[in-house]
């Protein structure tokens, strides 16, 4: 029997095209159907998009994970090798230790099964930031991770889990089957940690993003049906729920292509413009470091190559290792076709909904 969440393959397993992400950038702005996204903020009266400082500190440690969904934007699984440096993780907590940036990210691929996760996590936390981990739960419950649930609450960091829904078909369509029940797993082990319980501190936000080729529901309804099918089906308790737009980008967009949505969708993105989402968009205070230090102004762009930019002075430090938080936190933000996906419907973010 296969291991849960790996029925599907990496496109850079497949060997397909659209594993390099040059050619995605290629098919997105070679989309003459789809306007400009910064063409689309010129004509509704909005300046370009710019960083407004730097609150979050987003870093991948790699594409390394124990599962293979089949949306997933970083086309990460176990067959990727993928993994930051020790010294590139050392230029991390330099930037941290040098500037006022208050929160980490940590996100992959499963950020936990890179080898130094909990020394990063540590190091942040005598720093006194706040730490949060992009979890997809199931790794919690693999074979030498059993001190992993203890430590995160140890540390009090924040989980960002991972549940494209309360029931386990569409669940395990999307992430491979056997995935639903094993969260509903690991759920439990940190609710029994004290996540997600009133008074505990310990803070557990639920993610979910559409398992086809439309926008999510709005997020204060799902959250409501969430927290009341969890606890009746399941008896689990979180904080909040944050809904994701899907990406047209990486395996989103192998699979838009593959089964003739791709133009719709792109027009149901660019007909649901938010102009009241573009001001929260992550890209304005967020900075996406990838597992190879190189600096990007969000996790999507990190994922096309798209480094970042200038700023009035030029171009700007491209590597983790020269970090200047000063310059970083007044850029321009590179933008393209995809960045439509944030600013659709109620708006979509690493946070969830932005309106």
């Amino acid at each position: 029997m296969a291991t849960p969440g790996t029925a599907y393959r990496s496109l850079a397993l497949r060997r397909s095209p659209l594993a390099v992400p040059s050619a995605q950038v290629a098919h997105l702005e070679g989309d003459t159907a789809t306007p400009a996204f910064a063409r689309t903020l010129a004509e509704r009266g909005l300046p370009p998009l710019a960083a407004a400082g730097i609150e979050v500190l987003q870093v991948n440690l790699g594409k390394i994970c124990n599962q293979t969904c089949r949306h997933c934007h970083v086309d990460a699984g176990p067959d990727r090798t993928e993994s930051m440096a020790t010294e590139t993780l050392d230029a991390c907590l330099a930037a941290l230790a040098g500037s006022d940036i208050p929160t980490l990210d940590i996100t992959g691929g499963a950020p936990e099964l890179h080898p130094e996760f909990r020394r990063l996590v540590a190091a942040a936390r005598r720093l006194r930031r706040h730490v949060m981990d992009r979890c997809n739960l199931t790794v919690l419950l693999l074979r030498g991770q059993e001190d992993l649930v203890p430590f995160l609450a140890g540390h009090q960091v924040e989980i960002v889990a991972s549940l494209p829904y309360f029931r386990q078909t569409e669940t395990d369509a999307q992430r491979g089957e056997g995935v639903f029940g094993r969260s509903i797993e690991a759920l439990r082990r940190l609710n029994a940690a004290g996540y997600g319980r009133e008074g505990a501190g310990l803070i557990l936000n639920l993610v979910t993003n559409p398992v086809g080729a439309y926008l999510p529901a709005p997020q204060a309804a799902l959250e409501r049906d969430w927290h009341r099918e969890l606890q009746r089906r399941h008896g689990i308790v979180f904080n909040h729920l944050y809904t994701i737009t899907n990406m047209p980008i990486s395996r989103f967009l192998d699979h838009l292509l593959a089964s003739g949505n791709y133009a719709g969708y792109m027009r149901r993105l660019v007909e649901a413009f938010n102009p009241a989402a573009v001001p929260g968009v992550m890209c304005r205070s967020t900075l996406s470091v990838g597992w190879d230090g190189r600096l990007f102004d969000c996790d999507f762009n990190q994922m096309l190559d798209l480094e970042v930019g200038s700023d009035d002075a030029g171009r700007l430090p491209s590597h983790i290792r020269d970090f200047d938080g000063e310059r970083l936190a007044r850029r321009d933000v590179v933008t393209g076709r995809h960045c439509f996906g944030c600013t659709a419907g109620g708006g979509s973010s690493c946070g969830g909904a932005l309106t």
